[in-house]
């Protein structure tokens, strides 16, 4: 299977979908939620996806109420008025990296598999996770291990690249595993791996800065009535999504008027972070890490 979907049920229901309604998938994938959003839907109704993933789009629905778009959700308003929508019903976002993307090693998403130091959601884009190690100045690599991963020794890694590139140049996963070796914390070496990993692949797919534009745009794009229903997998993912559904913004200011009121666009639906039950983490281990927000716009 190509990715299977988390928090299925729990996602889709927090769409609360209208038959008639008009819905984005702006994390496409599989194609496993927007399946089930289609199940709910009249033949008035219609579903819009993104994926920027030239492989995702190998998975898409023969189905006259679906539109998959090859793109980045960040652009999410300007498909919407590509398509001349007045705005839409909801939102469905799974913000994972799919099962797809890490079972190939030729992508080098994964530590485990070899390969490539790739990384790329979007094949046609030009930086790789190579070329950053290779070309980022020291300062920038401390920024992306500083920021977007968890590791104490963020400084230690970077004297480590640069003493290595100055003879060498990063090509595939394995010299850098190589690499890490020495300074990776003993009885924690995977996690280390995957933080490192983590934080290439954000830096690679400007993911964190994607998230926040496409999260400060959806409030101007919902119906009176829309939801957002948003899975995430680690802080840096879900913090903006409290955040928005909090204050109204993802870097969390609550903003109030002259007379000190404030206007917030959303109301949260679920008052506790939704996560994934025990039988689904045995049937999918990548599930447990998920959290699921539901936001209505007021």
């Amino acid at each position: 299977m190509y990715h299977k979907p988390v928090l299925l049920n729990k996602s889709i229901e927090g769409l609360n979908i209208n038959p008639d309604g008009i819905y984005f998938d702006v994390t496409f994938g599989g194609g496993g939620h927007s399946k089930e959003i289609l199940k709910n839907l009249s033949n008035k109704g219609h579903l819009y996806a993104i994926d920027r993933d030239p492989d995702a789009h190998k998975n898409t629905i023969d189905d006259k109420r679906f539109t998959l778009i090859y793109g980045n959700f960040r652009y999410i308003k300007n498909y919407i008025e590509f398509y001349k929508l007045d705005g839409i019903d909801g939102i469905l976002a799974d913000f994972g990296v799919s099962s797809h993307q890490f079972d190939i090693s030729d992508r080098g998403f994964s530590f485990r598999l070899g390969g490539n130091l790739d990384m790329r959601m979007n094949p046609e884009q030009t930086t790789k996770a190579s070329d950053i190690l290779n070309q980022y100045s020291d300062e920038d690599l401390y920024r992306i291990f500083k920021t977007y991963c968890d590791i104490h020794n963020p400084g230690k890694l970077v004297k480590s690249i640069v003493e290595y590139r100055q003879q060498n140049t990063f090509e595939d996963i394995e010299g850098f595993i190589e690499l890490l070796r020495p300074i990776m914390p003993y009885n924690r070496e995977i996690k280390y791996k995957a933080q490192i990993f983590q934080a290439l692949r954000i830096e690679v797919n400007d993911e964190i800065n994607s998230l926040n534009e496409f999260l400060d745009t959806i409030s101007a794009v919902l119906h009176k009535g829309g939801r957002l229903s948003a899975i995430s997998y680690h802080s840096l993912e879900d913090r903006p999504v409290k955040n928005l559904i909090k204050t109204g913004n993802t870097k969390g200011n609550l903003e109030k008027d002259i007379f000190g009121q404030t206007d917030l666009p959303f109301k949260a639906i679920n008052r506790k972070i939704i996560i994934p039950n025990e039988q689904e983490i045995n049937e999918n281990p990548r599930a447990k890490s998920a959290k699921l927000r539901i936001a209505e716009k007021i």
